[in-house]
């Protein structure tokens, strides 16, 4: 890719593209930024409730051999 091409569309040498072709023309999609596990886990509320169904499975006995 020219560097003029890739000026025009925001997007540096190096850097992850994704392109999206429609009848219009070729549109880039900016690549979603990775997010590593401490980043995810800060994002988490460690005090919200759980689902429903997960809480109801914590709280079943154990049928068979199960160590709980």
């Amino acid at each position: 890719m020219s560097a003029l091409l890739l000026k025009q569309i925001n997007v540096q040498i190096g850097a992850s593209l994704s392109v999206d072709v429609r009848p219009e023309g070729v549109m880039p999609t900016p690549a979603k930024p990775k997010s590593s596990l401490d980043d995810l886990v800060a994002q988490c509320d460690a005090k919200a409730p759980l689902p429903e169904d997960l809480a109801a499975w914590g709280q079943s006995k154990p049928v068979g051999r199960e160590a709980w």
